[in-house]
């Protein structure tokens, strides 16, 4: 069984598959607290749900790829089995992680989209450097941008690290971090990163659910 904040069917907002129909199972717990969190509410509640009850609902949805997300999904041992499942049953499978938590048992079918912590989320102690070594080249890397410290820290691990072998994604602080600064220094500075906006607070707002 896995305590399950929502499902729900929406266009995927981030990420280099922004903009594709997801299905999205967005588990309960995190390990972490950032400072700047927009899921606080999934850190306790959620609805016991097994296996056979998720797939059954993701697929009402007649999509093909689906994001196991949180929280933090690899918070929950049983999550392993339901990416397993997800793979084996043919989707296209996204795991949304903070990299806090070893990676090496995920489906290596799936595709791991890992979010390294910076300085301005207040949990950078926590971030899990040997995880690198397990991402495939198809997996993302992922940096929330709070402001020009977090930035110039991005940067210098992008560079020390040799980050480019995988897309790597710059996203701004929703209503923090001005998104065309961050451009503007991507573009000075030749960062070999991609420039991510949450697409779907464009579309239903920052405090929509389930969207």
């Amino acid at each position: 069984m896995l305590r399950v904040t929502e499902i729900f069917y929406s266009i995927q907002g981030e990420s280099s598959h922004a903009g594709r129909p997801c299905a999205f199972v967005r588990l309960t717990g995190c390990n972490l607290r950032c400072r700047w969190c927009d899921s606080e509410y999934t850190f306790t509640g959620g609805e016991k749900m097994s296996i056979d009850e998720i797939l059954g609902k993701i697929k009402r949805y007649g999509t093909n790829l689906v994001e196991v997300t949180g929280g933090e999904p690899l918070a929950q041992a049983e999550s392993l089995n339901l990416i397993e499942r997800l793979c084996d049953e043919g989707f296209e499978v996204l795991i949304e992680t903070s990299g806090s938590i070893d990676i090496a048992p995920v489906d290596r079918r799936a595709t791991i989209i890992l979010d390294i912590k910076c300085p301005g989320s207040g949990e950078v102690e926590k971030n899990r450097w040997e995880n690198l070594q397990h991402l495939k080249p198809n997996d993302e890397i992922k940096f929330v941008i709070a402001d020009r410290a977090d930035y110039d820290w991005a940067r210098r691990v992008i560079e020390q690290r040799n980050l480019n072998r995988w897309t790597v994604l710059l996203s701004p602080v929703w209503g923090e971090m001005n998104l065309q600064s961050l451009a503007e220094w991507m573009l000075a500075d030749g960062v070999p990163a991609r420039l991510q906006t949450q697409l779907h607070k464009h579309i239903w707002g920052a405090e929509a659910r389930g969207v």
